[in-house]
């Protein structure tokens, strides 16, 4: 069973990828402020290479790999993200990068797994289609898996956007993340408590993907059955490395509206002046909507990442 890293794991991978990754900016809006009565600050991991956090974990594993393992090639599984940035890290050491995605991806995170280089392909959406996919093409090549998730190294990565969140913004009282399959945010609060044990990791999840939460307040792993949201890149279910991290750690999980989760995304364009895609704007939907609570606090927000179709905008 894979493990959540430690501290110095963390460490370790943030001084491994540090020539490969941006130091991202952080932002912040007198109007989100005021409304929240809060002070937020917002991680643009949206400005990431392959445009967003991703980038941090699939660097972390693929730069791990012994030159003879990595020679054989990587293989992973993806709504888009992960796979485009494990194609950039691949190519960064000449090395052969196999992504499996929903046949639903939209065309532009199709078209940035490509063009980083990675071999695609398409299957059913669904999780068992995935790894069937991805079991055969481990077979066939004998390349090395690097799970979105479920993977320490992945993780470690992901854990060094807390790192520099926190050297940027030193008094952070709270760090919100959205949840998916849960590396992001294991990462971030094995990270964040290494530096300062009282800082609250708060998770956010769309409301028709809160397996997090269910199992947040179960205390077991309790998956959605069919889990739906214009959030694509977080309808993955947690995984148990994940899982103990999240029960452990993680203080409480907000969850928004399909519509609030649009607003949000709106709102932070209009705002910031940056765009992110769905899935960022879930934890900023979970604080506008209450479901977190905020107030008096300086929080950090992790903006996982940009890569829109602008062609399928959701108030469009």
């Amino acid at each position: 069973m894979t493990a959540a890293p430690g501290f110095d794991a963390i460490k370790a991978a943030r001084a491994r990828i540090a020539g490969s990754i941006r130091r991202t900016p952080v932002l912040s809006s007198d109007f989100i402020d005021e409304e929240l009565g809060a002070s937020v600050f917002f991680k643009c991991e949206n400005l990431q290479v392959s445009g967003a956090f991703k980038a941090r974990g699939a660097f972390s594993a693929v730069l791990k790999l012994p030159a003879a393992q990595a020679a054989r090639g990587v293989v992973t599984h993806s709504s888009g993200n992960h796979g485009a940035a494990l194609a950039l890290a691949a190519r960064s050491r000449g090395i052969a990068c196999h992504v499996v995605a929903p046949r639903t991806t939209p065309e532009s995170k199709q078209r940035n797994m490509r063009r980083y280089g990675a071999k695609l392909t398409l299957c059913e959406p669904n999780l068992a289609a995935r790894q069937a996919a991805a079991e055969r093409i481990l077979a066939e090549t004998g390349a090395t898996l690097i799970h979105p998730f479920d993977d320490a190294d992945v993780m470690a990565g992901q854990g060094t956007v807390a790192l520099e969140l926190i050297e940027q913004v030193p008094d952070l009282d709270l760090i919100v993340c959205p949840i998916g399959g849960g590396g992001l945010i294991s990462g971030t609060a094995v990270a964040a408590h290494g530096l300062n044990p009282k800082i609250r990791i708060l998770g956010a999840e769309p409301e028709g993907a809160d397996d997090a939460l269910r199992s947040h307040r179960a205390g077991v792993i309790t998956p959605v059955a069919q889990p739906a949201s214009l959030a694509d890149g977080l309808l993955a279910t947690i995984a148990p490395s994940t899982f103990e991290v999240i029960r452990t750690q993680v203080h409480a999980v907000g969850t928004a509206s399909e519509a609030q989760l649009v607003a949000a995304m709106r709102r932070v364009w209009e705002e910031l002046k940056i765009i992110i895609e769905a899935s960022s704007a879930v934890p900023v939907a979970a604080l506008l909507n209450g479901s977190l609570s905020v107030s008096g606090r300086r929080v950090g927000v992790v903006l996982t990442g940009g890569n829109v179709d602008l062609q399928q905008l959701p108030w469009s």
